[in-house]
């Protein structure tokens, strides 16, 4: 069962993947339909000229509340270095809001109001990071050891 499980999985996946593929490479111009948790519109102009890191990320999701963290750690590390963090979600305001004053974090959250498989997000956490031009540079898919040397060091060199 779990084999045939694997099977469906991957079929779906890479089947999958050139629509998805054309709905990322304009992710970054999806952040303007995102809206902050006091429901304003997101303003795309303020990354401008810097390389931007979106985390799509959830509540629930047991691998995006542990790397968090180390993402703190690496936004604080890169911040000298041109760098914004957008956390994005598309669970309500109130979820959000929650979690962020039980955990105390400092990123900026910002919640889509569709659906995230809507927008070519299938697993969490996914995270997409663009160069000072606005250009798709790197895509991690799971948990990341964001603070790790080896890390800081690649995403410097983007």
């Amino acid at each position: 069962m779990k084999k045939v499980l694997f099977i469906i999985t991957f079929i779906t996946v890479f089947s999958c993947k050139d629509s998805q593929s054309s709905k990322v490479s304009n992710m970054l111009n999806n952040l303007e339909n995102l809206v902050g948790l006091n429901e304003t519109p997101f303003d795309v102009s303020n990354l401008k000229g810097k390389k931007v890191l979106v985390n799509y990320w959830a509540t629930w999701c047991a691998p995006c509340i542990h790397e968090m963290p180390d993402l703190l750690e690496a936004q604080e590390i890169l911040s000298k270095d041109n760098y914004v963090f957008i956390l994005v979600s598309d669970e309500s305001k109130e979820q959000i809001q929650e979690f962020k004053g039980k955990f105390n974090y400092d990123f900026t959250f910002l919640r889509s109001p569709e659906s995230l498989s809507n927008i070519g997000i299938y697993a969490m956490p996914t995270t997409f990071i663009f160069n000072e031009k606005g250009k798709k540079v790197k895509e991690i898919i799971g948990a990341t050891k964001w603070s790790s040397k080896e890390m800081i060091t690649q995403l410097k060199e983007l």
